[in-house]
């Protein structure tokens, strides 16, 4: 069962990067064109409320399976990949990379939260992973739900992210394109740097994940 978790293999880990092929550097070019500009640094946002109050035994990057269970998380499955950088555009290896977020009913699994959608026995909602040797982490996911924040405002989906590379630290959120909710959210729209807290997406090959996204987020630390 821990085996079949492991879900990005090295031919996986591969097939991912080469189907955004065309859209972001090479690993060669890269560093050329660093030199010619910087890059924008992803914009911090707020912890929230709902960061796990006590980690849960199975972390790992598929949060889709936990371990021990034979169910699945219930929802649209996202294949996440991305890199961590500085802001020269050089990879960073080595980044811790924690990702907490609501289930598909718009809950998070956290004693704190009162929306009284249900729970998904299946979706602990929490994972880590560290980036490669070239910078990449990998996650496999669910897309969360909206969910009520207070009293005329309900939050878009987003996931929340805290990347820790050489003793500096970011907290921020990832938000999905084209959600009208972008528009009213609070935090969303006071980012310094709304358009780095988008992620990219396309729809995943329909013979290995029907119905699924391949999504791309690479996040840049203002300090490192």
């Amino acid at each position: 069962m821990w085996e079949e978790k492991r879900f990005f293999s090295r031919r996986q880990a591969l097939e991912l990067s080469l189907a955004w092929g065309g859209v972001f550097l090479s690993g060669h070019l890269q560093p050329v064109f660093a030199q010619l500009s910087r890059l924008v640094p992803t914009s911090e946002q707020g912890m929230g409320p709902f960061y796990p109050v006590k980690k849960p035994v199975d972390q790992d990057d598929d949060l889709t399976l936990i371990r021990g269970k034979v169910g699945k998380a219930q929802g649209q499955v996202i294949h996440l990949t991305g890199r961590v950088l500085n802001l020269k555009g050089q990879p960073l290896s080595g980044a811790r990379v924690e990702i907490w977020q609501a289930n598909t009913f718009g809950r998070y699994n956290h004693p704190g939260d009162a929306n009284p959608a249900p729970l998904d026995p299946n979706f602990e909602g929490y994972g880590v992973t560290n980036t490669d040797a070239d910078g990449w982490y990998r996650f496999k996911t669910i897309k969360p739900a909206p969910y009520p924040a207070a009293t005329g405002w309900t939050r878009p989906p987003h996931i929340h992210f805290q990347v820790t590379a050489n003793a500096h630290r970011l907290v921020t959120q990832m938000y999905f394109p084209g959600e009208p909710l972008n528009e009213k959210d609070r935090l969303f729209q006071t980012a310094a740097h709304k358009e780095s807290l988008i992620v990219k997406l396309k729809p995943a090959p329909q013979d290995r994940e029907p119905g699924g996204l391949l999504a791309h987020w690479d996040i840049v630390l203002p300090r490192t």
